[in-house]
């Protein structure tokens, strides 16, 4: 469909020229309304055909997509001010009109995540109960898909990192030194790409209130939400914000209620257990992965792909990108035989074989999740000092020399233009109860995360999968005492009395080769 219009903002100046530069990147579904209405008055969303990114759902079922105009700042709401276009869609709930609890909001996680097509992806795996109970409700985050995405451009070559002896782990002084510059360069970047005006508007809060919007936009009460990894920070700060306003709401592979560096540090321990674990599990089966039965010889294999790699890289596939398959793969044990396969290949002829992703490092979606990533995380709180970053790197190096650092966006944030004098606000008293679902070891959002939010949502259960090592738990690895717990929660509002443990796969069996 035809691009809007570029949005009429106030006086010519040079905050005007970046914030057009920002806006004029949002995407429409459709055509930019005639006038603006108050922001304190609830828009309609008018619904309309989706765009090819959002997959059809199975007949007779149907997807519809629209737009909702918002305030880029919801604390100073000018009528005339500057607003961004969040991309909405809809998939209507299946049941009859007294099965009907709402509309389910959902997300799929990131920060930088889109979710416009989640509303038919994540549906078609949900419980029948709660699609026929619930219009489930996708929508692009601010900042991301089709909601104004962000733009922070070279990123500090971010991904420019896979050539000839470039590893993203740095080892000593002068190592150390280029990796500060590259976050100042990426932080730099961003503030170029998106503007040091619209940074502070990107953040969790302001995506809160956003939510909000689509609930008076759609002429409901209350929303139930489904958030999964970020989508769990995003609806504690939902709940923070319009506690009275919550309905039904489930918050699956939590992200821990702390700073997001101080997230990030934990996480990047939690890969190191989840790597291990890998490690051990491939070594249990050497017929089939042929990279040696004892876990120091599979360590050896994985530490021999990846120096190579690091040298040589194929194809623009090197250490960096190399980092990013492996956390891609520790997050879902589905995803282990074809990273120990992807070993096999490179010792075996020298490519990657299986280890490349889907989709490219550096690919257009791809940057634009990086940079929405970035932007998201370091308007919700605090950076780091530089000289913290360094030291948890070497406290990292300690436990292990070759760490994985992919998830260590925040890292960024040391030298932001923007720094927020306070972090995103997230859980309250006054909500009602929420349902926590975690796996006992997913090494992405480790459990601990579960624990410390529940702190802060008086009366929540916390569901655990245990003997589980992947990451996204609720209408995802098939276990019908998740499944079922979490959908009697959402149709008939039923708490569980207590917290509920629910027997887990285990490993997996690998199949033959």
């Amino acid at each position: 469909m035809p691009p809007p219009p570029r949005l009429p903002l106030p006086r010519p100046s040079r905050r005007t020229a970046l914030l057009c530069a920002f806006l004029a990147g949002a995407a429409a579904l459709l055509p930019a309304p005639a006038a603006r209405a108050a922001p304190t008055t609830p828009t309609r969303v008018h619904f309309g055909t989706c765009p090819d990114s959002v997959p059809r759902p199975a007949a007779p079922e149907t997807v519809e997509c629209g737009r909702l105009d918002v305030p880029l700042n919801w604390d100073a709401p000018a009528v005339d001010g500057p607003r961004l276009r969040i991309a909405v869609s809809r998939v209507r709930a299946s049941g009859t009109a007294a099965e009907r609890r709402g509309i389910l909001l959902v997300n799929p996680g990131g920060p930088g995540g889109a979710g416009l097509p989640y509303a038919v992806t994540k549906r078609a795996r949900l419980p029948e109960s709660v699609r026929r109970a619930f219009d489930v409700i996708g929508f692009d985050p601010r900042g991301t898909g089709l909601s104004s995405p962000v733009d922070c451009g070279a990123m500090g070559g971010l991904f420019d990192g896979d050539r000839p002896h470039a590893d993203p782990v740095p080892v000593g002084p002068r190592a150390e030194s280029a990796y500060l510059r590259s976050l100042r360069a990426l932080a730099d970047d961003c503030a170029a790409g998106v503007g040091d005006e619209v940074l502070p508007y990107l953040s969790t809060e302001q995506t809160a209130r956003d939510m909000d919007a689509i609930r008076a936009a759609l002429g409901e009460h209350r929303t139930s939400f489904l958030g999964v990894s970020y989508g769990s920070y995003l609806g504690a700060a939902y709940t923070a914000r319009f506690p009275h306003r919550v309905g039904r709401m489930v918050l699956d592979s939590v992200v821990g209620p702390w700073d997001w560096y101080d997230f990030d540090v934990v996480q990047s321990r939690a890969l190191l257990r989840g790597r291990d674990t890998f490690l051990a599990w491939t070594a249990r089966h050497p017929d089939r992965f042929g990279l040696g039965d004892d876990t120091g010889a599979v360590r050896d294999a994985y530490l021999r792909v990846r120096e190579g790699l690091r040298e040589r890289p194929v194809d623009g596939f090197g250490a960096a990108a190399f980092d990013r398959a492996v956390y891609r793969a520790l997050g879902r044990t589905e995803r282990w035989a074809g990273l120990a396969d992807g070993l096999r290949t490179y010792l075996r002829d020298g490519t990657p074989g299986t280890l490349r992703p889907p989709t490219a490092p550096g690919s257009p979606d791809s940057r634009t999740f990086e940079a929405a990533n970035r932007t998201v995380k370091c308007a919700d709180g605090p950076g780091p000092a530089p000289a913290r970053v360094l030291a948890d790197l070497r406290r990292t190096r300690r436990l292990d020399p070759q760490p994985v650092l992919t998830g260590m966006e925040a890292s960024a944030c040391a030298f932001w233009h923007h720094r927020p004098a306070r972090r995103t606000a997230l859980g309250s008293p006054a909500a009602p109860p929420v349902l926590l679902i975690a796996s006992a070891h997913d090494p992405v959002t480790p459990i601990e995360g579960a624990h410390e939010l529940r702190r802060l949502l008086p009366g929540s259960r916390l569901v655990t999968l245990d003997d589980d090592y992947s990451h996204g738990v609720f209408a995802s690895r098939g276990n019908a005492c998740v499944d079922s717990t979490a959908a009697a929660y959402l149709v008939a509002g039923r708490v569980p009395a207590a917290d509920v443990r629910c027997a887990g796969p285990g490993l997996p069996v690998p199949a033959g080769p």
